[in-house]
């Protein structure tokens, strides 16, 4: 097996979520060797057009990855691997971590069109900050680092515009009832320090582990809101995490000309995490 591939106990839980083998005519690719031909584009960084010759033609390669970006089958596997992993209880419901990090975009990033379909961004989710020209990644893990859920937005963007967006896209459907969509807290760094998001994470029962802003703004007078130093001090998971997804060159240096395929990056790297953390080599 070499690296970045799927050993077969691993293929085998994956293989039943995938759609069986269309079209006649040239010799067909299979979905296994596409799979493998992703993630080596992902962890190197290399352009499409140097995947490696045991792969195929880069551009079936490139054609089935847009293929399935748009008919929505990564999502499709990005929701139902996490179903397994809080069926063996690897997902902690209690606590959650949010945070952003910003991601530099390369020179062939830019000039992206209108390639990407209805749901492209007319900024593709880029734009300028301090760091540069790039995009900011925002993330939801919990309580033991597993990544729950990635959104993204133009890099001078805050870190706070986005995270009840990110929250809110986090659903684990359950064996019965309505999937888990809230944890019993989250924790943030100062930055989310904001009362609109204190108010947001009340009014739906979640507690706010967030350190306070040595000049809170924009709060009233009264008594200043709770704090739990023990459960702030697990936020550590989410920065190592946010660590992990970067070790993919293709997370660290964004490449992708289109939001939308830039976001597939992110949600194949969050499957990869699955199945290098949770999903060994167990059936």
């Amino acid at each position: 097996m070499r690296r970045y591939e799927l050993t077969d106990a691993q293929w085998r839980q994956i293989e039943p979520l995938l759609p069986p083998r269309q079209g006649r005519g040239r010799p067909y690719r299979d979905h296994r060797t596409m799979l493998h031909a992703w993630f080596w584009i992902l962890n190197s960084g290399s352009p499409w057009r140097d995947l490696p010759e045991r792969f195929g033609p880069w551009k079936t390669a490139y054609n089935r990855f847009n293929r399935w970006r748009q008919v929505g089958l990564i999502d499709r596997l990005l929701q139902a691997l996490p179903i397994r992993l809080d069926a063996a209880g690897h997902i902690d419901g209690d606590l959650w971590c949010v945070d952003g990090s910003s991601v530099r975009a390369h020179g062939s990033a830019v000039g992206g069109g209108k390639k990407g379909g209805t749901q492209e961004p007319a900024d593709h989710a880029l734009g300028r900050s301090r760091g540069g020209w790039g995009t900011t990644i925002h993330v939801v893990a919990d309580g033991q680092g597993t990544p729950l859920t990635v959104g993204i937005t133009p890099g001078q963007a805050h870190e706070s515009t986005a995270v009840t967006a990110t929250l809110q896209a986090v659903r684990i459907p359950q064996p019965r009832g309505h999937p888990r969509c809230r944890p019993a807290c989250v924790t943030g760094d100062k930055g989310y320090d904001i009362p609109r998001i204190r108010r947001w994470l009340r009014h739906r029962g979640i507690g706010a582990v967030i350190p306070e802003k040595s000049k809170p703004h924009g709060r009233g007078p009264g008594r200043p809101p709770r704090f739990d130093a023990p459960t702030y001090r697990r936020r550590n998971v989410i920065e190592r995490c946010i660590g992990w997804l970067k070790h993919a060159r293709r997370i660290a240096t964004r490449y992708e000309k289109t939001a939308v395929n830039f976001s597939a990056m992110l949600k194949l790297v969050m499957i990869q995490h699955y199945f290098k953390t949770h999903l060994r080599d167990t059936t």
